[in-house]
C-alpha cells in the first residue's frame, strides 16, 4: 500500500535549507496497522503530510497502491487522495455550522456522488459508528468522543483502503480515547490499512508495529510489544 524510497524534505528559508525529512525507505503492506512515533520535531508530521499526498517530497519516490505520486499534478494528487486515504485528525476539523451528517455528506459533494446516495451512505457510516439519532446535531452539541466518531465517519463515506491518524485520542479523556482505538482497531479488521502518528508509546502499542522517527530518520522499526509477546509474524 505505501512505498517510500530515499525520501528526503527540505524547507528553504531564504539562504538557508532546513532538512526535515532525511533519505526515510519505509514500506507498509495493504491491511497493515502502523504506528509512527517520535518526540516533537522529529518529522513525524512532515513524514505524514507526505504520506497524505498533502507534501511532494523534495527528492525520493512514493508509490501509494502502486502508483508512483511525486510527478503527479495537483489535480491528480488530489483525485488519488480522495480516492484511496482518509483522515483522522486530533482536533476533528469539522465544520461547526454542518450537523453531523451534513459533515459527513461533504466528501461525497465534492466527489460528485448523486444526493440520494450520499444520504444513504452518511446514514449507513454514522450508524455503523453508533451516532443514530445524532445525525443532525451540530459539533457543539455532541460530546469529543461523539465528534471523532463523526470524523472518522466522514473519512470512510469514499471507502478508503489507507486511513491517516495523526494523534486521533489527543483531544479526549482516556476512557473516550480508548474507545476511539478500539475502534480504529476494528477498521483495521475490516482491511483498512492504518497508519497512526502518536508520540505516546502506550497508544502505539496498540498497533501491530511501530515504526520510530528521529531528527528525520527512522531510528526504529519493530512489532509492538502485545503482538512481539503472541509470537506475531513480522
Amino acid at each position: 500500500m505505501i512505498e517510500l524510497q530515499g525520501i528526503t524534505k527540505v524547507y528553504r528559508q531564504g539562504a538557508q535549507e532546513l532538512t526535515i525529512l532525511k533519505k526515510l525507505d519505509l514500506s507498509v503492506a495493504a491491511g497493515e496497522f502502523v504506528a509512527i512515533v517520535g518526540p516533537s520535531g522529529s518529522g513525524k508530521s512532515t513524514l505524514m503530510n507526505t504520506l497524505g499526498l498533502l507534501d511532494v517530497p523534495t527528492t525520493g519516490s512514493y508509490f501509494l497502491d502502486g502508483v508512483r505520486t511525486e510527478r503527479l499534478s495537483d489535480n491528480q494528487l488530489s483525485e488519488l487522495r480522495n480516492r484511496k486515504i482518509g483522515f483522522i485528525f486530533q482536533q476533528f476539523n469539522l465544520l461547526p455550522r454542518l450537523s453531523a451528517f451534513e459533515n459527513v455528506e461533504l466528501p461525497m459533494i465534492y466527489a460528485g456522488i448523486p444526493a440520494k446516495q450520499r444520504a444513504e451512505k452518511a446514514r449507513a457510516v454514522l450508524e455503523k459508528l453508533g451516532m443514530k439519532g445524532r445525525e443532525h446535531h451540530k459539533p457543539s452539541e455532541l460530546s469529543g468522543g461523539q465528534q471523532q466518531r463523526v470524523a472518522i465517519a466522514r473519512s470512510l463515506t469514499l471507502s478508503p483502503p489507507l486511513l491517516l491518524a495523526d494523534e486521533p485520542t489527543g483531544a479526549l479523556d482516556t476512557r473516550t480515547g480508548q474507545e476511539v482505538l478500539e475502534l480504529i482497531l476494528e477498521l483495521n479488521g475490516q482491511g483498512h490499512t492504518i497508519a497512526l502518528i502518536t508520540h505516546d508509546l502506550h497508544i502505539a502499542d496498540c498497533a501491530k508495529r511501530i515504526v520510530s522517527i528521529r531528527d528525520g530518520e527512522i531510528v526504529g522499526d519493530r512489532l509492538s510489544l502485545p503482538q512481539a509477546a503472541q509470537g506475531v509474524p513480522s
